[in-house]
């Protein structure tokens, strides 16, 4: 599954043309926010991929996409101290 831009779609066509012929779906975004799926004819009843159904669902309103990149890497907090379990077991008391 891909995702791709109007722009970059309409300077491709043929590349992605010929990535859907061989199976792969394809949603395509306007400024970020999917508007269509190129998939093959055999499957066109049928959307097979997460990425699509998405789309679709988002296309309808009901689902509302991330904006941003996921976070690639996420920074471990070391605190010093005694643990916080402890701490809410002698709160507790």
């Amino acid at each position: 599954m891909s995702t791709v831009g109007v722009k970059e779609l309409k300077n491709r066509l043929t590349q992605y043309l010929r990535r859907t012929k061989q199976g792969e779906e394809i949603v395509v975004t306007e400024r970020g926010r999917p508007v269509a799926v190129i998939q093959p004819i055999q499957s066109a009843r049928t959307i097979l991929s997460l990425d699509a159904k998405l789309a679709r669902l988002a296309a309808q309103g009901r689902v509302s996409l991330p904006t941003r990149a996921p976070l690639k890497r996420v920074r471990l907090v070391r605190v010093r101290g005694p643990r916080i379990a402890r701490t809410v077991v002698e709160d507790r008391r």
